[in-house]
Order: C-alpha cells, then sequence, then structure tokens
C-alpha cells in the first residue's frame, strides 16, 4: 500500500495552505497517483523488479461479488513476481475522500486477508503505539505489544493529528482488529529512516 497521491497532487498542482474542496482532493489524486507511481517504478528498477499499478476502494475488497476479481489479479501478480503498488482509488472513492480519516490503514489490512499474508507491516510517522500521543506528552509510555483491542487499547489511539495524512492511530487500530481476526500479525514500525524494515528489531 502506498498513500500520498493527494499530497503529492496537491504540490504538483500549486494548490497548498487551505483545505481542499472535493473535487480539488479528486484532480489532486489524479495527477499525484502517477507520480507516485513513477517513483516505485524508478526505485525497484534499480533492483530489477517490475512493479504493477492496482486501484482499489474498500468495495472492491469487502463486496462479495468484486473481492474475487481482485484477489485473482494480486495472487496472479504475485505469482509473476511483480510488486502490487497498491493505493485507494480516491478519484472515485468519494466518500473515503469526504470522511474525517481516510481508509489507507483499513484497505491494506482487507489486501492483507485477501492474499492470506502472515504479518501487516505500517509504516508511520511514529514508531509504534503509545499510551498517550507522544508528540503531545513526551513521557508516553511506549505499548511493545497488543494481543487484542479493548476498549482501553481504542482509548490509546486518541485522534488524527492535524495536516497533509490522515488516518493516525485510530484507523492503524482498526486495521489491527481487521488484520488480528485474520490470523495476521500487524507491526507499527517508523518508516522514515532508510531500511525501515530491517530496523522493526533493533
Amino acid at each position: 500500500m502506498s498513500s500520498g497521491a493527494v499530497a503529492v497532487g496537491r504540490m504538483h498542482l500549486s494548490i497548498s495552505g487551505r483545505s481542499l474542496r472535493l473535487e480539488e482532493k479528486q484532480a489532486a489524486a489524479a495527477a499525484g497517483q502517477a507520480r507516485l507511481v513513477q517513483a516505485w517504478q524508478d526505485s525497484f528498477a534499480r533492483h530489477s523488479v517490475t512493479v504493477a499499478q492496482i486501484l482499489l476502494t474498500l468495495s472492491d475488497t469487502e463486496e462479495r461479488r468484486r473481492h474475487p476479481n481482485a484477489r485473482k489479479t494480486l495472487e496472479t501478480l504475485l505469482r509473476l513476481r511483480v510488486v502490487p503498488v497498491i493505493n485507494e482509488n480516491d478519484t472515485v472513492s468519494v466518500e473515503e475522500l469526504q470522511t474525517t480519516f481516510g481508509d489507507n490503514d483499513r484497505l491494506a489490512a482487507r489486501v492483507a486477508q485477501m492474499v492470506s499474508a502472515d504479518t501487516l507491516v505500517l509504516l508511520s510517522d511514529v514508531d509504534g503505539l503509545y499510551e498517550s500521543d507522544p508528540r503531545r506528552n513526551p513521557s508516553a509510555k511506549f505499548v511493545p505489544e497488543v494481543r487484542a483491542i479493548t476498549p482501553e487499547i481504542e482509548a490509546m489511539a486518541g485522534t488524527a493529528a492535524p495536516g497533509y495524512g490522515s488516518g493516525g492511530m485510530v484507523t492503524k487500530l482498526i486495521a489491527a482488529r481487521i488484520a488480528l481476526n485474520s490470523g495476521c500479525r500487524m507491526v507499527i514500525a517508523l518508516g522514515q529512516p532508510s531500511h525501515a524494515l530491517k530496523r522493526i528489531d533493533e
């Protein structure tokens, strides 16, 4: 899963400093998606790896009629050793763009469920769950492991931070519930350092 099409697009279209109207979000997504995928193509090409773009909505992963088509496409790409670069289809998923929180975390969990993944890794701007927001409370305690999504755990998520991004810890815990119910582990890790996946166990 690779979010960021709206953020990339709004920079390219020079729309900054204010909230976007719905049609502007859709336009930004359309402009940004091409640049986002190009960045992935350039990165993977250095390792002789082919990528493919898949744009999904939550309905594609949750509706019985549409779910098998998306799953078969993903399974075929993986069998051909192609890396699917998946993003929410923001140019048509009006309901998601109108909500306060984006659904890329939940969509990632649904995709992990779809392909029977054993581990889902969500790279974020924080290194995991804290008992309260560490940006507001520097003494907040880190929670290294969660076995079940209880009301107490949900209360730790707070609300999404302001800015271009969406979701925050709230949607990550929603994703965690989906993953755990599917027998899939989930890891929240800091995405900013180089080799982020290698650093998870450090």
